[in-house]
């Protein structure tokens, strides 16, 4: 992996030619991960526009940095962000980026006390720009995830029955996921029956699931470092006509969305190509949400799609598609993928049938 890591720090490099620095200041955790392979809770990295980098770390890391990142020079010091910055300044560095969307004002004046003679110009989401494009050894961490989350899908079904409550299934699926190999879930899981079911993000209680109930199940793994995201909208023994109604919209509307998601695509427009059919079918209030977002080292990144959202979608780039329409006191559907904008076609990473399953 050393080499994959030098090269996302080449490309780095790279970017930083054109933003008048002379080096870059990474503080968040986890694009100092991305850069280096180094997982902690404290650890930043010194990129140089003409130079190596320099990782900075404390003792309870020291063993694993050396390990995952041998080429790099390694500063051991709880200040990381000062050691390095005071490292920069010893090494001529007059301007020194920093990450403006991590480092607080309270930390940005910490390194300006230094008075080490640093300029330190804030500079955009320049390596959340190079990870949004994934390479082959990300895409397979994410899609050996995303089989986890399938595999343990399948395994639940037989408990999703009228008594059983929405904690139950929840706290199953979760330790399902960490049986086959998750690192842990990718976040909170959403079990929301019934009524709930018009909650988007509804937090999973002790309501017992009823024969006539829809549930809506949004979860992940988390394999690797990397996220999955599936959701998926069953019933429980029967099925009204209402339901199998908004159902199959939502079914359509995810599928038209899947379809749209090429590279080159506006991201409003993959959103479009889902909100549409929904509004035109009289739902456009009861999808209040983006349609999806890029999955990676974290559950939320870049692309995101939605009607306000701007930029293209690019090969390569693993996103979620999740339209839904919530009927207030009534119920809900959500369908959600993970899947890979590819040139000849999306790669659906999330198999799970899409058809709607009566339980």
């Amino acid at each position: 992996m050393g080499d994959l890591h030098n090269a996302r720090r080449g490309r780095l490099t790279a970017l930083l030619a054109g933003h008048d620095v002379d080096a870059l200041l990474v503080t968040r955790l986890v694009n100092v991960r991305y850069l280096t392979g180094l997982a902690s809770s404290n650890a930043a990295l010194l990129v140089r526009a003409d130079g190596p980098a320099v990782l900075a770390t404390d003792a309870r890391y020291a063993g694993i940095a050396a390990a995952v990142s041998p080429d790099l020079e390694l500063v051991v010091d709880r200040r990381t962000a000062q050691a390095l910055t005071e490292l920069a300044a010893d090494g001529g560095v007059r301007r020194l980026g920093f990450e403006a969307h991590d480092v607080t004002v309270e930390k940005h004046a910490e390194l300006a006390a230094l008075d080490r003679g640093v300029e330190l110009p804030p500079l955009g989401r320049l390596v959340e720009t190079l990870r949004t494009v994934k390479d082959e050894e990300e895409l397979a961490l994410l899609r050996e995830a995303c089989a986890i989350t399938d595999r343990a899908f399948e395994e639940i079904l037989p408990m999703v029955r009228p008594g059983v409550t929405e904690r139950e299934i929840a706290v199953t699926l979760e330790r399902r996921m960490v049986d086959f190999g998750a690192e842990r879930p990718a976040f909170e899981s959403i079990i929301a029956s019934g009524p709930h079911g018009a909650i988007p993000h509804h937090r999973p209680g002790e309501r017992a699931l009823e024969a006539g109930d829809l549930v809506t199940m949004d979860f992940g793994a988390l394999y690797g470092g990397y996220h999955a995201d599936m959701t998926r909208t069953v019933a429980v023994g029967r099925v009204a006509g209402w339901q199998r109604e908004i159902y199959e919209l939502v079914r359509r509307a995810q599928q038209a969305a899947v379809d749209a998601a090429r590279p080159g695509a506006e991201t409003k427009a993959v959103d479009a190509a889902a909100r549409d059919l929904i509004k035109e079918a009289g739902h456009g209030d009861d999808f209040p949400h983006g349609l999806g977002h890029g999955v990676g080292l974290e559950i939320h990144e870049a692309p995101l799609m939605g009607y306000d959202k701007t930029g293209k979608l690019m090969d390569r780039v693993p996103v979620t598609a999740e339209p839904g329409v919530y009927l207030a006191g009534r119920g809900g559907v959500r369908i959600e993928d993970t899947l890979v904008v590819r040139a000849d076609g999306p790669e659906l990473l999330t198999t799970t049938t899409k058809e709607l399953l009566v339980l």
